[in-house]
């Protein structure tokens, strides 16, 4: 057996793995088969900080280094074991210093492939436990990936492709901020007398943020407002589980929006290879809508992760209800795993070479 070593960085902390490798294993999950991907089992774990972002951008890097040298310390007996490092992190692609001058430093150092990601192609590599499909992740925004899945060599090639994920001022549809600003939008309509349905949001906001007189200065003024938007959708919740329908409303909204979003990230693959192989005016209309699966006799397997995703049942019943409206081939699945499994399925993979690099989705 080896060793991989994972990490997961995100806006609220960070995360090192251990993972054993068992490559004796004859690994299949419920989704199917993960092209002989071996098991994969946390042994140990240990927390970081989360990244900040300053003026020059994020420190993600720095904590990256910081991680791995920890686990190095944490672990003196069986790093030496590690075949090769995984790592996920919000914000790598845009805010942070460009990775791919960074990975071969550590690889260097510690003399062991080391391979990044966003953090949304580690969420799919857990989610869907190696195997194809799309996945929507809800966090504080939101952003869906898709990808077709290992060739028979078990080679994940750069077709990686996604939707959404622009941030809470023009996107992150269906995400925690997302929810929160049409919650207050609700419960400010209710307050100007226009609208009665958002009276229980209108009453859990006001006992949150104050009277909304007070909102646009507690709201435009701070550099977080995403997460402050973010901690309203747990009021929604709350309402919805209590039997406000105008909030069951809106996390059903969320859903049908987040099914939207995998849908579509799933059906750019297609319209990428018809475009590779036809006039643009010939690509079917079914193919840019993401409607026509049905040509390969591979199940669609989909699924929702993230923090917001366990919002409650309305939320999950608008993401099947439009996925199914969406395509009918489509089977939604419950996750097989988190980042971090997802980092060190990343690490196994770039360990045996069975990844190709692809421009601000993975450095390897």
């Amino acid at each position: 057996m080896s060793l991989i070593l994972g990490i997961d960085i995100g806006g609220t902390g960070s995360r090192a793995a251990l993972g054993e490798v068992d490559e004796a294993s004859d690994h299949r999950r419920e989704h199917g088969p993960s092209a002989a991907l071996p098991s994969l089992r946390i042994v140990d774990q240990i927390a970081g900080p989360r990244i900040e972002i300053g003026p020059s951008g994020s420190n993600v890097m720095s904590v990256v280094r910081d991680l791995v040298k920890s686990a190095a310390e944490t672990w003196p007996d069986r790093f030496s074991e590690v075949s090769g490092i995984g790592i996920g992190a919000t914000g790598i692609a845009s805010l942070a210093e460009d990775p791919a001058e960074v990975l071969p430093e550590i690889s260097a150092e510690y003399g062991v492939p080391a391979v990044a990601a966003i953090d949304a192609v580690t969420a799919h590599l857990g989610a869907l436990g190696g195997s194809g499909g799309a996945i929507t992740v809800l966090g504080t925004g939101a952003i869906a990936i898709a990808h077709p899945g290992p060739d028979a060599a078990g080679h994940w090639s750069a077709e990686w492709s996604r939707a959404d994920g622009w941030g809470h001022l023009f996107g992150d549809r269906g995400g925690g901020a997302w929810l929160g600003r049409h919650g207050l939008e609700l419960a400010l309509r209710t307050h100007d007398g226009i609208n009665e349905r958002g009276r229980a949001l209108l009453f859990a906001a006001t006992r949150r943020f104050g009277p909304p007189a007070s909102w646009p200065g507690q709201f435009y003024t701070r550099s977080d407002r995403a997460g402050l938007l973010a901690e309203f959708a747990v009021d929604i919740a709350e309402t919805a589980r209590s039997g406000d329908t105008a909030s069951a409303d809106l996390l059903r909204s969320a859903g049908r929006e987040a099914a939207r979003s995998a849908v579509a990230a799933r059906a750019a693959h297609r319209v990428d290879a018809s475009l590779t192989s036809a006039p643009a005016d010939a690509v079917p209309r079914s193919v840019a809508t993401g409607a026509d699966n049905r040509a390969t006799d591979k199940p669609v397997h989909i699924t929702l992760t993230g923090g917001v995703a366990a919002a409650g049942s309305h939320l999950v019943e608008g993401f099947g209800t439009e996925a199914a409206r969406l395509d009918p081939s489509i089977t939604i699945v419950e996750p097989a795993g988190g980042p971090l499994d997802g980092a060190l399925t990343l690490g196994h993979l770039g360990a045996g070479g069975r990844l190709s690099a692809q421009d601000r989705t993975i450095w390897t």
